[in-house]
């Protein structure tokens, strides 16, 4: 056992010596982005003094500032802080107005309040406004904890613990599990960064990983963690605000197979957790040679895109997938799978069925034959009425009983006329008059259906987790 345990080891420190040298910056990219820093946080101050910002100070925050960031992966966050008693309208004008001095040339991107990016000396910057609040203040915008947020890591980080976090990023990102953005729903980079601080090491982390079970508390001793919605797989405190939980963007689907990819790697070290898959893009036809390899059928809503961001977007359109199936269930469709996706114009959701079409024959049950309806239910259904195919009957427990046939069948026809019950969120339900029910066949070969189509047929797991399961060659 022991010399087994050995050998994983090695394996495991040879495959990491190997990667951190793939994805670490080189030491004069490292200086070179340092001097970048310095001349950006220079023209924004400049930049305040001429248009006479009220700002109170500008901060480069980030992995781009601690240096924790991949080699193929670095852009860089500054954050035009304001006086706290500015109200939010005049710190998104004052905000807005210092970002566009700093960035010319630029794009309006929105998340909580709207802010610029644009690019600077070759790097991809985002210049957001956020309020100057004083350490145990309340925060008054999600941003303003980033100060005490870089001060926090900054103190503690260091270039041995920056490889980790770096290697625990890219094996994140080969996992399909990186980001907290809405869309991905994965472990953000602050998360990512507590947690091997706190572990000490990927593998620190992987093997205690080992042993979670959803949900997952990691909580302070004393400290009393945060509500726990049921969506909420996992629940670490933010050390500068300890009533926030860092990981409410997480799902759990998304937890739960980051566990199973911990379990394999700890069991069986592989090269291939750290290389990023190859894409594989999908279309209409490649949709459809699925589909006839499955003998199943898909069925596409489409719905003009909304002007939402994505983090505003893609809850409310999961959640119109989750409504969509549940609606088609609740029809008589067996639903196989679904998926989501959109792109600059147009949303889809992608709803795969055993069968396209339901029986003609369709049974609808009565009441007991001793009770007072049932002699409403006799009139209602006798036997002159045009879509009676049989009955009424007594069923063997005593009910009543009829057979009639279906007006539509096949569940574009069917779901079409439900899509006014479905739960679309807001902004989508105002689209429904908007919207298209199709079969695969038929439906537009735009970018977002590729998406849904690779969120439906591309959730298998990683070749390496399954490799992992199967027993070794000689156990």
């Amino acid at each position: 056992m022991r010399e087994r345990e050995a050998a994983t080891a090695a394996q495991t420190a040879e495959i990491e010596a190997a990667v951190r040298r793939e994805i670490s910056p080189k030491p004069e990219f490292l200086l070179h982005l340092a001097d970048v820093r310095r001349r950006l946080t220079e023209r924004a101050e400049s930049a305040a003094r001429g248009i006479s910002s009220p700002m109170v100070r500008c901060l480069i925050a980030g992995s781009a500032a601690r240096g924790g960031f991949l080699a193929d992966r670095v852009d860089i966050d500054l954050f035009l802080l304001f006086p706290p008693e500015l109200p939010r309208e005049e710190l998104e004008r004052h905000g807005l107005s210092l970002a566009r001095a700093i960035l010319p040339q630029h794009e309006t991107r929105y998340a909580e309040h709207p802010y610029l990016r644009g690019s600077f000396e070759g790097f991809r910057v985002d210049a957001v406004p956020g309020y100057a609040v004083a350490r145990g203040a309340r925060p008054q915008s999600a941003v303003d904890r980033t100060p005490f947020h870089q001060e926090y890591l900054s103190e503690r980080e260091t270039p041995e613990l920056l490889d980790q976090i770096r290697l625990a990023k890219q094996f994140l990102r080969c996992l399909g599990v990186y980001g907290s953005e809405a869309r991905t729903a994965g472990f953000s980079g602050y998360l990512v960064e507590l947690l091997v601080l706190r572990f000490g090491s990927l593998d620190g982390w992987l093997e205690a990983a080992r042993s979670w079970r959803i949900p997952v508390l990691l909580e302070a001793p004393g400290r009393s963690p945060p509500g726990l919605p049921a969506e909420i797989g996992l629940v670490l405190a933010d050390p500068v605000d300890p009533e926030r939980n860092v990981a409410t963007a997480l799902s759990r689907q998304n937890l739960a197979r980051f566990l199973l990819a911990a379990r394999a790697f700890r069991a069986r070290p592989a090269r291939a957790a750290f290389e990023v898959p190859a894409a594989r893009p999908w279309d209409r036809a490649g949709g459809l040679a699925r589909v006839s390899e499955r003998g199943t059928h898909v069925t596409v809503l489409t719905l003009p895109r909304p002007e939402l961001v994505d983090d505003v977007l893609y809850p409310q359109l999961r959640r119109a997938e989750r409504g969509l199936a549940e609606s088609a269930v609740r029809l008589g469709f067996q639903v196989v799978g679904s998926g989501a996706g959109a792109d600059a114009e147009r949303l889809a959701i992608v709803l795969e069925v055993s069968q396209a079409a339901l029986p003609s024959v369709r049974v609808r049950d009565g009441p007991p034959v001793a009770i007072d309806r049932a002699g409403s239910f006799l009139a209602k259904w006798a036997p002159q009425a045009a879509e009676l195919l049989q009955g009424p009957y007594v069923r063997p427990d005593g009910s009543l009983a009829v057979e009639t046939r279906r007006p539509e069948r096949t569940i574009e026809r069917v779901l079409s006329s439900e899509l006014g019950q479905v739960p679309l969120g807001q902004d989508l339900r105002r689209l429904v008059a908007r919207a298209g029910l199709h079969e695969l066949a038929h439906a537009d070969d735009r970018p977002a259906l590729g998406f849904a189509l690779e969120e439906l047929f591309d959730k298998g797991l990683p070749a390496w987790v399954l490799a992992a399961a199967a027993p070794s060659p000689g156990r």
